[in-house]
């Protein structure tokens, strides 16, 4: 990329120096961060920290970083959606890619670690509630963000996507889908004795997930579709909201990421975990541990 100097509206600053929706400088994130949707659970993760350094709250987004077993690792909440997802994988490149004093970006790259972890729906009757973790090798994206990128193209997982498209017939009213890879390093330090699969990340709750209130769907047989869709071996596993902008804006960014959820409803067979939350501190602490081996 040239180092070109970006200006104020296209890299908002607030008054105090800190990136805009953040609210954070650079020197407050670590170069390992934890990501979660909800952003009471950014406390639950600092309560593993040995220390906390710093605690900043803007919107949905709170963040804190701390050390852990002489570890310094950063938790921060996402909201929900892919359209939060791009501005916060946005913004913290930026902290680390872009000097905010000059709005240049600078020249030796600094590579981050990002981790979601969240919590999904199970698209595979087999996979049981509350007590499963899915660790995602592939987010299928049908929120078509990645799409608005130059050269979003070299990070999609082709032969994929066009296997899903056709099996699905895509209605092109839709989002184009797409498929991104995992972090291969991370997948191997961290996914150990989880279920690994394919995640959906769709734009919405309800609909797009096949959800019926009030509403009927343009597609009644999508989700039935989409449990029967393999790819060389690989199937469908889980619905979030999420990881496909995560995957994709990482990969294109230049970081490593990687999804682990706690499944805790089956869309299958219709069964909701009413108490995960215990299962959530084990993916958290298990997550923690593997980090500082």
């Amino acid at each position: 990329m040239n180092r070109t100097h970006i200006p104020a509206s296209q890299l908002p600053l607030n008054s105090d120096g800190t990136i805009y929706h953040l609210r954070l400088l650079p020197e407050q994130i670590s170069d390992t961060i934890l990501l979660v949707g909800d952003p009471n659970r950014v406390k639950k993760i600092s309560s593993f920290f040995d220390t906390i350094e710093h605690e900043v709250s803007n919107r949905e987004i709170v963040t804190h970083t701390g050390w852990y077993k002489g570890k310094r690792i950063t938790a921060l909440s996402t909201g929900m959606g892919t359209d939060n997802i791009d501005i916060v994988i946005n913004e913290l490149d930026a902290l680390v890619n872009i000097d905010l004093k000059s709005r240049m970006t600078k020249e030796q790259h600094t590579r981050l670690t990002l981790i979601r972890l969240g919590t999904s729906g199970a698209l595979q009757s087999e996979i049981p509630v509350g007590e499963s973790f899915v660790a995602s090798t592939h987010a299928l994206g049908l929120d078509g963000l990645l799409h608005f990128y130059a050269g979003s193209e070299k990070h999609i997982d082709q032969s994929m996507t066009e296997a899903f498209v056709k099996h699905m017939d895509w209605s092109k009213k839709l989002p184009s889908p797409y498929v991104v890879k995992a972090s291969s390093v991370l997948l191997e330090k961290l996914a150990n004795g989880y279920q690994k699969g394919v995640t959906a990340t769709s734009p919405g709750f309800y609909g797009p997930q096949g959800r019926v209130l009030r509403l009927e769907l343009s597609d009644e047989n999508m989700n039935s579709k989409i449990e029967s869709f393999v790819y060389e071996g690989k199937k469908i596993t889980n619905f979030e909201m999420e990881s496909s902008a995560l995957y994709g804006l990482s990969s294109m960014l230049g970081h490593d990421a990687l999804t682990i959820c706690v499944i805790i409803a089956n869309r299958v067979t219709e069964k909701f975990a009413g108490n995960y939350q215990p299962h959530m501190e084990t993916l958290i602490k298990n997550t923690l541990d593997r980090l500082v081996e």
